[in-house]
């Protein structure tokens, strides 16, 4: 791909580099930019300043948030008690799409995968436990992606919560076995939410 200006060959290099996007998407991008206000162009480039520099991690749930907690922690109408555990940042917002969960996070950062050498002590499981004991959850559910990794880190985490008397469940198999939660449509994904088995049945049936 040729340019006519160096301005505009860096700042398609730049957008080329987001995932999914290859050269061609990216110069439609760059086009569109040159073709607004600069008000809007300069909105969009501190927009996108601001959130490399002010983007935080909530300490108690580990969700993307503005301050020490995100709002969804923050947010008393929800249920303190039902803990929902995810793989990463966008399962949350694929569960929240549902609209049929009203309970926190804890976003576990990764799943236990020894033959990519992330372990236990790799993601955010101690928190975890700490919060179940410490906040007296009532119920944990796994949203994990229903393959090998997903469940051998559901199967660690149930033992290492089994001295504590909180409920501990899985969503439900309507999701194929190998799929992704935040692939997963809407309906499907609401209905395993809701009809979440416990994890003794879930681990049996897989």
């Amino acid at each position: 791909m040729v340019f006519s200006s160096r301005l505009l060959e860096d700042a398609v290099n730049e957008f080329s580099r987001l995932p999914g996007i290859g050269k061609k998407t990216a110069l439609r991008l760059v086009l569109h930019l040159i073709r607004q206000e600069e008000r809007n162009v300069l909105q969009f480039s501190d927009t996108i300043a601001r959130l490399s520099r002010e983007i935080r991690f909530c300490k108690r749930c580990h969700n993307i948030s503005d301050a020490d907690q995100c709002n969804i922690c923050n947010n008393r109408g929800r249920k303190q008690q039902l803990i929902c555990v995810v793989e990463n940042l966008r399962d949350v917002i694929a569960i929240e799409s549902t609209q049929q969960f009203n309970g926190i996070y804890h976003v576990l950062g990764g799943i236990i995968s020894p033959l990519d050498g992330i372990g236990p002590e790799h993601i955010n499981i101690d928190s975890l436990v700490n919060r179940a004991e410490k906040e007296k959850t009532e119920e944990i559910i796994f949203a994990l992606n229903p393959n090998i990794q997903g469940d051998t880190t559901i199967y660690y985490i149930s033992k290492k919560l089994k001295p504590l008397s909180v409920k501990v469940t899985a969503i439900a198999r309507g999701i194929a076995f190998g799929g992704e939660l935040e692939y997963a449509d809407e309906m499907t994904l609401a209905r395993s939410i809701t009809n979440r088995i416990a994890v003794e049945h879930y681990i049996t049936a897989s």
